[in-house]
């Protein structure tokens, strides 16, 4: 009878464990963390399998930078070359962003002016972007088909070379 108490405890024990039980009767807090994450983690459903997400297209044309960013692109020159031995780039952020927010309206007014060219260029492109897409794929999934065929040939090609050779071989 011990015997089996015994087992029985040791099953529940490990069970209660597993589960993230301390003897105690608490959770332990490194489990509930996990089990939290877990039951918001989509990829630990669906393990080995690609997300939701659609791949990038690398010809879409990228999104502007806004203001602030076409402002931090000429500060963090200025700001390398007054602080040549500074490494560290949340010094340079805070900096650039302290020095945004003193700057007035008519300061920031170049800034702002670029960005909207930018962001105007970027317009026209993802016109002509969305164009091609409604399109739908040119000639050039044909271009790689023969790619692809003409070096499938060229491997045949040579696999013949090697056969002739030990034709000749066995003739000798």
């Amino acid at each position: 009878m011990k015997s089996e108490s015994a087992n029985r405890f040791l099953f529940l024990t490990l069970t209660l464990t597993l589960a993230g039980f301390s003897m105690k009767g608490g959770k332990s807090k490194s489990v509930t963390k996990s089990a939290k994450l877990s039951v918001n983690d989509k990829s630990t459903k669906k393990a080995g399998k690609i997300s939701g997400k659609a791949a990038k297209d690398p010809n879409k044309p990228k999104r502007p930078a806004s203001a602030f960013f076409v402002f931090m692109e000429e500060f963090r020159v200025q700001y390398k070359k007054e602080h040549p031995k500074n490494k560290s780039v949340a010094a340079v952020g805070k900096a650039g962003g302290d020095k945004w927010k003193s700057l007035s309206e008519a300061e920031k007014r170049p800034y702002v002016d670029k960005a909207e060219k930018r962001k105007a260029e970027y317009e026209k492109n993802m016109k002509a972007y969305n164009k091609r897409q409604a399109e739908g794929p040119k000639d050039d999934d044909e271009v790689e088909s023969e790619k692809s065929t003409s070096e499938v040939n060229e491997e045949e090609d040579d696999d013949d070379e090697g056969s002739e050779d030990e034709e000749e071989d066995d003739d000798e």
